[in-house]
């Protein structure tokens, strides 16, 4: 896609500290610098997000998240969160699939959990309207 700043990386045309790449994807460090080792998974194909992105695709996007994910514990990290925005409304900034990969040595690195406001909505109501037939 023309105007995407991710699709320029994968072609070569902006620069970027490449962590890994195979055929179908590209990690590489988040230029956010908001903490140490933040890396984006990307696909080198344009999908929008995970609600576009086909099967395969997909499968082998998460097949990377994995290995940089093990990677980085085999380095000697304790843990690493794996986060996804999908649409702008839930916070996807860059409308490329991505996946953010934050490594941390202690739980009190940094909170990467969001803060939710709870619900009132019962689960037998929440049941009815969400459950896949």
């Amino acid at each position: 896609m023309e105007d995407c700043i991710f699709c320029k990386i994968v072609e070569g045309k902006c620069p970027c500290y490449k962590i890994y790449e195979d055929d179908y994807t590209l990690a590489f460090l988040d230029i956010s610098k908001d903490c140490y080792g933040h890396t984006l998974v990307i696909p080198k194909k344009h999908f929008k997000n995970t609600l576009d992105c086909d099967e395969e695709i997909f499968a082998r996007v998460m097949l990377t998240v994995q290995k940089i994910a093990k990677h980085y514990v085999n380095l000697g990290f304790k843990g690493v969160n794996i986060l996804n925005a999908n649409n702008k409304e839930a916070g996807q900034s860059v409308n490329h699939l991505h996946f953010h990969i934050l490594p941390k040595m202690e739980e009190s690195d940094f909170d990467s959990w969001p803060k939710l406001n709870g619900t009132i909505v019962s689960f037998e109501e929440q049941l009815e309207r969400l459950k896949i037939n």
